[in-house]
């Protein structure tokens, strides 16, 4: 199935920088990341917004890096906010506090959602590799329930800190989050640079996942749980996105139009700049993005398979940093000519963990135990 014209986008991602002062090993942004110089300015992202909504999107999250670095951030909710669209500050919360949150607020911001790298707070900064920051973290979290906004938390979680996740609900439940999000690590970017560090093993996986079904019968009518688990463990691979330029539309700090997040990294594949396109345009029209669109793209197994329009033949950009071909069927799949990769990566995570390759110069720091 094609459509000759899509439907709109749910949600545009808007990445607002690539400047971040956390150098997570998993971080999901480029290994290569644009220069402050190059980000879109204030103007350029208003008129991304305003066509946004006209185009149909409802929900607007602010991402980066870390959008806090951004002066104009209290702007853009504004808005947003003006355009009646449901905003979302994903952030680490390190550079936040009472004062900017209250102006967020009253700017018109309807949710946080915070990252926490640990229960903690030594393993957590050295993750992270910012000294104080979980703490700040916490104060954050209250601050934001304080200034009248939804809150979620976001435990990033990986085979050297799986052991500590029932701690980390119970601090989500603490801190009056009305929604926990337990995200294994994903394998792109910095994430697979350093998987074999990260990819924990079927036993942690299993233990994790009666932990959180635990927590969510506890929780019921509470708190809600999401819970995303590393593609590697999976028997079918996820729609990736909501399935290649279907539901979310992402705009990189220099004025990309992406599906996703990572598909900037696709060869042969020319992503249209906000700068020079109308964003209902390029979601319309810009070839990139209907190269994966639907399933007619699709070779066997994906082509006759009966869950075809359910994941979509999973992520297009795992398949192409597993296989070199972005047009193969995601080795997540069971099906997969390929899957044996994933296979051979999973039987490698009982070995110990290497040492972690951090996001902001490469060095090689010692293992988070």
């Amino acid at each position: 199935m094609t459509r000759d014209r899509p439907e709109p986008p749910l949600a545009l991602v808007a990445e607002l920088t690539h400047r971040c002062p956390l150098q997570c090993p998993y971080c999901a942004n480029p290994v290569a990341l644009a220069r402050a110089s190059s980000e879109l300015d204030t103007e350029s992202w208003l008129r991304v917004f305003d066509e946004a909504a006209s185009l149909g999107v409802l929900h607007l999250h602010v991402s980066g890096g870390e959008p806090t670095v951004r002066g104009d951030l209290a702007t853009l909710v504004r808005a947003a906010a003006a355009l009646g669209m449901y905003s979302n500050l994903i952030t680490s919360g390190v550079l936040l506090d009472a004062a900017r949150l209250q102006a967020l607020a009253e700017a018109g911001l309807d949710h946080v959602q915070l990252s926490l790298q640990d229960m903690e707070p030594g393993d957590a900064d050295r993750i992270g590799g910012f000294a104080g920051g979980h703490a700040v973290k916490l104060a954050v979290a209250r601050q934001v329930r304080a200034a009248g906004l939804a809150l979620t938390l976001n435990f990033v979680v990986h085979r050297q800190n799986l052991e500590r996740l029932p701690a980390m609900i119970a601090l989500g439940e603490t801190l009056g989050a009305g929604r926990i999000e337990i995200a294994h690590v994903q394998y792109y970017g910095w994430g697979l640079l350093n998987r074999d560090a990260l990819l924990p093993t079927r036993a942690q996986l299993d233990a994790a996942t009666t932990a959180v079904e635990a927590a969510r019968m506890r929780l019921r009518g509470q708190v809600v749980i999401d819970y995303v688990v590393p593609d590697y463990y999976a028997a079918r691979p996820k729609a990736c996105m909501g399935g290649w330029g279907r539901r979310i539309m992402t705009v990189t700090p220099a004025g990309r139009a992406l599906p996703c997040h990572a598909a900037e990294g696709l060869p042969g594949l020319v992503f249209p700049s906000v700068r020079e396109m109308p964003l209902a345009a390029i979601w319309q029209d810009a070839p990139a993005f209907a190269r994966f669109r639907g399933t007619d793209w699709m070779a066997e197994p994906c082509r006759s398979c009966d869950q075809r329009e359910i994941d979509w033949g999973g992520c297009r950009c795992q398949a192409f940093l597993l296989t070199g071909d972005a047009a193969r069927t995601d080795p997540a799949c069971a099906k997969a000519p390929d899957h044996a990769m994933v296979l051979a990566a999973t039987a490698a995570s009982a070995a110990a963990p290497p040492s972690y390759v951090y996001r902001g110069d490469r060095r090689t720091r010692e293992n988070v135990r």
